[in-house]
């Protein structure tokens, strides 16, 4: 059977729960060969998941999932075979890095405006250990017993009603570039899922004349349907193929570490892998 392979995993780096170390620990448990820690706008794990997955005997690529707008629409971009010290990435991410910061601060004022029972000078001094997962304001409010949970907090609390949505990244055509720079591949992540709203045939019709190298295909978030579909757009235009289970450790109810079943052959990812993982 060729290698099982999850390129879409989340650690504290960003808002996943588990370490480097605890996550290869959970990779050896799945049996999988191939991995990529893919933070959001964050590669501060992954020096540290490349030597303990070596040692493991788990190949990793190196990589990230960067924030992108476009038509309103926040889209995840998934750069495999970055270079993680290259500067014009990590400028990117960091522009990024705050942007949310800063939603988590004004996510808090708003509430505050609509006369939620937050203070906003308690929040200022706020922290939260990461290993819960997720980010600042959400674990506030978790805290002050005003949400259960992620589920809660995008379906009743992130919302038009309260002003609230994401911020404005920068364009799809500047994280590519930033990607290549770096000497990686973009693709477009989870594209069948309900993240971007419009259904799938019409984000790819948004997305026709953006140059990226591929799509996640397989994505826990995938219908059957949506996946073949995605795995026909990519066949047809020669594209990279990659999977995962966007797993964030414990923090997101219902992904699990190598869901769905990945294979390498199953993927694309011209150039990007050693010739021995098959």
């Amino acid at each position: 059977m060729s290698v099982r392979a999850d390129l879409h995993i989340h650690t504290t780096a960003s808002d996943g729960t588990w370490t480097p170390a605890e996550l290869i620990a959970e990779a050896q448990k799945q049996q999988l060969g191939l991995i990529a820690v893919t933070d959001h706008d964050s590669v501060a794990n992954v020096a540290e998941a490349m030597t303990l997955a070596a040692a493991a005997g788990i190949t990793l690529l190196p990589a990230a999932e960067i924030c992108s707008t476009k038509e309103d629409l926040s889209f995840h971009i998934l750069g495999y075979g970055i270079d993680i010290h290259n500067k014009q990435l990590l400028e990117l991410m960091q522009h990024n890095e705050a942007l949310l910061e800063q939603k988590d601060v004004d996510s808090i004022h708003l509430l505050a405006r609509d006369g939620w029972p937050v203070d906003e000078a308690e929040f200022a001094r706020y922290t939260y250990d990461r290993h819960r997962g997720g980010w600042r304001a959400l674990a506030y409010l978790i805290d002050k017993g005003l949400c259960t949970g992620v589920s809660d907090f995008f379906q009743r609390i992130f919302t038009p009603e309260h002003d609230l949505g994401f911020p404005e990244f920068p364009a799809i055509s500047e994280v590519i570039t930033a990607i290549h720079a770096a000497g990686g591949a973009a693709l477009c992540a989870h594209a069948a899922s309900g993240f971007h709203g419009p259904g799938l045939e019409h984000v790819l019709d948004i997305l026709r004349t953006e140059k990226f190298d591929g799509f996640e295909c397989y994505h826990s978030n995938h219908s059957e349907e949506g996946t073949q579909r995605l795995l026909q757009h990519c066949k047809k235009h020669g594209l990279l193929i990659s999977g995962g289970s966007d797993c964030h450790g414990t923090f997101v109810p219902g992904r699990r570490l190598g869901q769905p079943l990945v294979t390498a052959d199953m993927l694309r990812l011209d150039g990007l892998l050693p010739q021995d993982v098959k």
